[in-house]
């Protein structure tokens, strides 16, 4: 059976129209029929923590992976009500480095927005939903020398733990962009998987360490979503 792996970003006010990535801010409202409408087809929204036994083919079902970039503070505020009322849990990769920080790899291009503090991951924790890593400073690992690159991928996971006093067990390449090399890093450094920019549904036996998602943006409407999820619409993509 097909798994959509979801991808959002920020769960927030979309910025004015011409605004620069305009499309990853998704609106609380749209989130919130996006996960009733889940609910009401019989699928139920899991973080990739609880994804694993599927994604090693041990459980079958209608599932749907939810995992957000970056641990934007709006996801803390708008997302996780929405995903408690629906009895879905969901992932979130935070940038190590970045604790209570913005979004400052995306200077000049959009708006910075507040990422969670040490206290709104332990929040977001404690309410049962996944913490993954994003690296130590959303690295572009494939321009950084492979030392360099082991590091952000190794380090976050150790910094996000000591944080959190729970293991980590996720990983997310920045910017989608990654090398056969990083995938034996993400392996090496005791991660369960690593996600992609890669779009496309996934299935037991995929290499788990280069997951393909499902993009939903901020256009995305009913139609569109129902054929992301339940139909081959994706998978033709990749």
């Amino acid at each position: 059976m097909k798994i959509p792996i979801l991808m959002y970003h920020q769960i927030d006010a979309p910025p004015p129209r011409g605004t620069m990535l305009r499309g990853l801010i998704v609106a609380p409202s749209s989130f919130n029929w996006q996960m009733k409408m889940l609910r009401l087809m019989g699928y139920t929204g899991l973080s990739m923590r609880d994804l694993e036994p599927y994604l090693r083919g041990e459980k079958k079902g209608k599932v749907v992976g939810i995992t957000f970039d970056d641990g934007y503070q709006n996801n803390l505020t708008y997302a996780l009500p929405i995903l408690k009322a629906n009895g879905f849990t969901g992932t979130c990769y935070g940038v190590s480095r970045m604790i209570g920080g913005t979004n400052s790899w995306d200077s000049g291009k959009v708006a910075e927005k507040p990422l969670m503090t040490q206290q709104d991951w332990r929040s977001w924790h404690a309410a049962g939903m996944d913490v993954g890593s994003h690296t130590q400073d959303h690295a572009k690992l494939t321009e950084l020398i492979q030392d360099d690159a082991r590091k952000q991928i190794t380090q976050s996971k150790l910094e996000l733990e000591q944080m959190l006093g729970a293991e980590v067990r996720h990983f997310c390449y920045p910017y989608g962009w990654f090398q056969p090399e990083h995938e034996k890093m993400v392996l090496e450094a005791g991660y369960i998987s690593a996600t992609s920019t890669r779009r496309g549904r996934v299935q037991a036996g995929d290499n788990l360490y280069a997951l393909k998602r499902i993009m939903v943006a901020r256009a995305t409407n009913p139609l569109q979503f129902l054929m992301k999820i339940a139909t081959s619409y994706e998978d033709r993509r990749s």
